[in-house]
């Protein structure tokens, strides 16, 4: 079954030292969370400073993206928008 579009959110700007956990706990509040996944450094393991959130309900990612987006959340301003899928075969670097 494929992901609503809309379901998941880009979230940036985070403190590297916030967890899964924290991460998913600060977005469950406005729905159903079904994924919440912090890219972390290779080498350090800690968090990179953004993260993907997945709701079960597009309408739900939508009233976190209202409401989250240019926040404070633990003394950082993080931006959070609709994550944008990339097509099959496309490479990220320039």
């Amino acid at each position: 079954m494929a992901k609503a579009q809309g379901a998941q959110l880009f979230v940036s700007r985070l403190s590297s030292y916030i967890t899964t956990k924290e991460f998913k706990a600060l977005f469950s509040r406005f729905g159903v969370v079904t994924d919440a996944k912090l890219i972390t450094d290779p080498k350090t393991q800690r968090p990179k400073g953004f993260g993907f959130i997945t709701f079960q309900s597009e309408d739900d990612a939508q009233k976190a993206l209202k409401t989250m987006d240019g926040r404070i959340v633990n003394g950082r301003l993080i931006f959070v928008e609709v994550a944008k899928s990339r097509s099959p075969g496309t490479d990220a670097s320039p």
